[in-house]
């Protein structure tokens, strides 16, 4: 018949320097189902490898070890995990619980490696510990517990999946004789139900207890009586299905979140530490990108404030040209033609000269201007009093003025309305409609009193020109600037037979603005990044301290029967969930950053887009997962049983 446990020849060697040392040597041993087994020997025997050998948490360097007639060699690293999952159970002489867990959470942990519904492994897991006689303190962490009540919980877990094979090692090494003999009643018990028992222990009085004593010394086995002949059939089923596609993914992610997020509750300080490069970064991240956007409005609005959208037309071929021959080259035709364009808004004529305007006993220097009424729409200026000029005052080139603030101000600085008073602009009185009000820019106001004019009163009565200085068109909504430039100049070109004016088109100044805060906002933005980047990697450090100090957790871990892809998984989502979190409180910093400006700076609009915040937390998770990744890599990669023995 097959024996449950049968290992033939098997060797163990370590590297030591340039040689090797052999600590197993040509062992071979057959254990049948349902024996209770010790195995003996002085410490550096060989005991604790050959236990680790047949526990699947280590493979021999050579021979063969078939388990109920199934070759490990054969296996990978993850049936030898669902092997150690669903068929062995162990018990350590320093109880390896897991200090941040509750015992009922400790015994349960092979449970959810196994995919078992959470309500399941609830129940089997208290079945168990009242059992044991823990019910009282299922609750209770590792660290409320006595020796004996914590080798308990170590045996719940042992049996959560089944535990048809159990491994004790020195089960009774650290405890008092009374706990002790109840450990080993337990394990008689255990044997009495039909499990598998294997006790590794240097304790006679222990061994003596087993019905079979396997000896070994040196590596070699000096004493193996018979094994007690039974029928072993293939390892029995937990019944446990295997839960197909997305809802194993989804349980198996959904508890590895849990671990890691109770993993993160145990370490407050560690945590916190880890997400401080993390919530820095993206504060600064998400503040510049906010920020910089309200910068880049109110730059765009003052240059807006200026007028967008427009094109001015000037004689000549560039600025500062003052040849006589071109000087005259802008008809009130040219006016007409272009108010029929129908990508035309509107069009208003500007004839300007410096004037002196006199009221009362004040004479002070202007730059009077001769405009139409739709001027002041097309330069978005308003009115404080008043109103512009109407068709019938442009027709009958009426003797009336708009004056700005800064010249009512200077001429009237007294008085609370000045529409109706009467001021001299040259030697032409003329009646003030209206006070037009410039839009306060960051570029400033001009230091230039300004009045305006009807363009017809301004050409016919005060300077006795019929040309005009320049016109300013205003393009519809939704109409190309560049494409209307180029059909001003087509129109007059044809018109005057040559190109003898030049275009400047406002909508160019708005573009390099706009290019330029942009450039601006994305280098502020890359040295956000790069402090970004510094706290991933600080994120990056911590978690391979983490992995260092947790070492021990992870041998537990793999021995209850996680496979590598499951330490990989939890790590990896600690680092995203670090991160995660740290985003969220970095974004809460950066609206507090922001909220704290618009105090201080009211004109500013900050406002924050779905946008940012989502770009905030996908710089979170990609700087979890890409700094995340090597820790997580080195933690799957970890050796179970060295692993176990790191204190």
């Amino acid at each position: 018949m097959t024996a449950l446990l049968e290992l033939t020849d098997i060797r163990r060697s370590y590297p030591s320097g340039e040689s090797s040392v052999e600590v197993l040597k040509g062992i071979s041993l057959r254990i049948e189902a349902g024996e209770m087994v010790a195995i003996v020997g002085a410490s550096g025997s060989g005991k604790s490898t050959l236990m680790n050998i047949i526990g699947c948490l280590d493979k021999p360097t050579s021979g063969t070890y078939r388990l109920a007639g199934t070759d490990i060699a054969t296996l990978d690293s993850d049936a030898l995990a669902r092997l150690r999952r669903e068929h062995f159970g162990f018990i350590f002489q320093r109880y390896h619980l897991l200090s941040h867990l509750t015992a009922t959470q400790n015994v349960e942990v092979p449970a959810v490696y196994a995919g078992t519904e959470r309500a399941a492994r609830l129940q089997r897991a208290r079945e168990l510990l009242a059992r044991l006689g823990l019910d009282e303190r299922a609750d209770y962490q590792p660290s409320q517990l006595s020796g004996g009540q914590q080798q308990r919980v170590s045996i719940a877990r042992a049996l959560m999946n089944g535990g048809q094979v159990i491994l004790a090692d020195e089960p009774t090494g650290a405890l008092d004789s009374r706990s002790g003999e109840e450990v080993m009643a337990i394990l008689h018990q255990l044997r009495d139900r039909g499990h598998t028992v294997i006790i590794v222990t240097h304790d006679p009085e222990v061994a003596a207890q087993a019905e079979r004593i396997i000896e070994i010394r040196d590596g070699e086995i000096i004493s193996n009586p018979p094994a007690r002949t039974t029928a072993s059939g293939p390892l029995t089923q937990t019944g446990q299905a295997e839960v197909p596609g997305w809802r194993q993914f989804s349980s198996s992610f959904r508890e590895a979140l849990t671990m890691a997020w109770l993993a993160m509750a145990a370490n407050k300080m560690r945590t916190l530490l880890t997400m401080l490069g993390i919530i820095i970064g993206i504060a600064s991240v998400v503040s510049i990108v906010v920020v910089g956007d309200a910068a880049k409005e109110l730059v765009l609005a003052d240059i807006r404030a200026i007028g967008t959208n427009t094109i001015d037309v000037y004689p000549g071929k560039d600025y500062g040209d003052d040849d006589p021959q071109y000087q005259q080259s802008l008809k009130y035709d040219d006016l007409t033609a272009i108010q029929k364009q129908p990508w035309v808004k509107s069009a208003t004529p500007t004839v300007s000269q410096n004037l002196r305007l006199r009221y009362n006993n004040l004479d002070m220097a202007a730059s009077a201007n001769g405009v139409s009424g739709q001027y002041f729409n097309v330069y978005g200026m308003t009115f404080s009093e008043g109103a512009t000029f109407n068709d019938e005052q442009l027709k009958g080139r009426a003797q009336v003025a708009v004056l700005d603030s800064n010249t009512r101000r200077q001429l009237f600085p007294n008085k609370t309305s000045v529409v109706g008073e009467i001021i001299l602009v040259g030697n032409m009185p003329a009646t003030v409609i209206g006070v037009a009000e410039e839009k306060q820019s960051m570029f400033g106001s001009s230091k230039i009193l300004r009045v305006w004019l009807p363009y017809t009163t301004m050409a016919g009565r005060v300077m006795g020109q019929s040309w005009l200085n320049s016109i300013t068109v205003r393009i519809n909504d939704g109409y190309e600037s560049a494409q209307a430039e180029q059909q001003l100049t087509r129109l007059l070109t044809l018109r005057h037979g040559r190109k003898d004016f030049f275009t400047w088109n406002m909508d160019s100044v708005l573009k390099t603005a706009e290019k330029t805060t942009r450039t601006l906002q994305l280098f502020l933005t890359l040295v956000a990044v790069i402090s970004l980047l510094v706290g991933g990697i600080g994120v990056m450090n911590i978690m391979l301290v983490s992995v260092t100090e947790r070492t021990r957790e992870i041998g537990i871990r793999m021995a209850v029967g996680a496979r590598a892809s499951d330490v990989l998984q939890q790590f990896l989502i600690e680092a995203v969930l670090v991160c995660l979190v740290g985003g969220a409180l970095g974004v809460s910093l950066s609206m507090l950053i922001a909220f704290t400006l618009q105090l201080f700076l009211p004109g500013w609009e900050i406002g924050f887009s779905p946008v940012a915040l989502l770009t905030a937390f996908l710089c979170s998770t990609v700087t979890g997962v890409l700094f995340g990744w090597l820790p997580a890599r080195n933690a799957a990669r970890l050796d179970p049983v060295d692993a176990l023995a790191r204190e």
